[in-house]
């Protein structure tokens, strides 16, 4: 299956809402950046990372598609997955000028885009391919209802929506604003009004310090809080290991890590419980699954930073078994061929061929934005 072409593509998705912030981000549209390998056997594989929609990085990350992988892929073997992976992240010219960032997240929808090529080859979904599902189910916990740009009560009738009309079990919360005693006061309400057999997590999105992180876990020890996701800076390992000591509130992270060995610093340093690759921020399904078996060897569970990605994290939830749960974030699921899908608070298993990642001519036609 001889590689014939290598194309860069951007899409710039509008949101469920009109806008959306965090305790560090304001967006209004999605960012599919993404490769289409093309094939000698007619065959077409998808890959994409996700960003801020934001085109001037855009650019950035498909000119190093374009001009960076692509001449090291035409003419090759696309079934030489593991060979072509080591060509391309350990290029001497790219490993000198960066082994994360833009060259990941490019190498990332390149990678993604060869596995969707290898499992569309042998007509199965890539949970199937990569040697079937371990979870008869996987469950799913609703990000879109939480952010912190929403009042108190948008987030209460989101998130009575999502659990009993939709059948969500688990939801998360933004927190992040200059006070923690705000962030307590809006969970101390939702905690109030799900009763306690709703798993509720919450999500910093790296704003806080140690000290204030240290109060404001102190404060919320009787609100049961699931995980704590990113309460500080994205690098910290020392202040990560520190709160986790500190807190019986578990510490998730990883979906702003970009290498194998920055989830081996934190795991090595016990400052991770739950830990969160993300397969467009990595580079890709090769190295993915790394991280993964790296954090079932130390038996910690994995829960993907799927949300506007987890087309592609969905297949891996299902097929690893240190996967546990998945996040919800509808963002872009309805420009796929193969939507992903929650039933009742689980995942409906996808069974087309590839790795879901497939987008639809009427969303590439009508969404692309210019690569230069």
């Amino acid at each position: 299956m001889k590689i014939t072409a290598v194309e860069p593509f951007i899409l710039h998705l509008p949101l469920t809402a009109s806008s959306i912030s965090d305790s560090t981000h304001n967006i209004t549209h999605w960012g599919v950046v993404g490769a289409r390998i093309t094939t000698d056997t007619g065959l077409e594989g998808f890959g994409f990372t996700g960003t801020h929609a934001h085109l001037p990085s855009d650019r950035l990350i498909t000119s190093c598609i374009r001009d960076c992988y692509a001449p090291l892929l035409v003419g090759e073997d696309a079934t030489e997955h593991a060979r072509l992976w080591t060509k391309l992240a350990r290029y001497p010219a790219l490993q000198w000028v960066g082994r994360a960032g833009i060259t990941h997240l490019a190498l990332a929808a390149v990678d993604i885009a060869l596995w969707d090529l290898r499992a569309k080859q042998a007509q199965l979904p890539l949970w199937r391919y990569l040697g079937g599902a371990h979870h008869a189910g996987v469950e799913a916990y609703n990000t879109d209802i939480g952010w912190l740009s929403f009042s108190l009560e948008q987030i209460l009738d989101g998130t009575k929506r999502a659990i009993e009309v939709d059948g969500f079990q688990r939801i998360k919360i933004k927190v992040g604003h200059d006070n923690p005693m705000t962030d307590i006061a809006r969970l101390t309400a939702i905690r109030r009004a799900t009763g306690p057999e709703i798993r509720i997590a919450i999500d910093g999105n790296g704003k806080w310090d140690l000290p204030t992180c240290l109060r404001f876990c102190a404060a919320a020890k009787d609100l049961d809080i699931f995980w704590f996701e990113e309460p500080m800076w994205y690098d910290d390992v020392g202040s990560h290991a520190s709160l986790a000591r500190a807190t019986s509130i578990p510490v998730a992270l990883g979906e702003q890590l970009y290498t194998l060995d920055a989830f081996r610093a934190f795991i090595g340093a016990g400052a991770v419980h739950y830990v969160q690759p993300d397969v467009t921020r990595l580079a890709g399904i090769t190295e993915y699954i790394q991280v993964a078996d790296l954090a079932h060897a130390h038996r910690l569970p994995i829960a993907p930073h799927a949300g506007e990605m987890s087309q592609v994290h969905v297949h891996l939830s299902f097929w690893h078994p240190a996967a546990s749960i998945l996040e919800y974030i509808p963002w872009i699921k309805d420009h796929f061929e193969e939507p992903i899908a929650v039933e009742n608070g689980f995942y409906v298993r996808p069974e087309h061929p590839g790795a879901g990642t497939t987008p639809l001519a009427e969303s590439l036609a009508g969404f692309s934005q210019p690569v230069a």
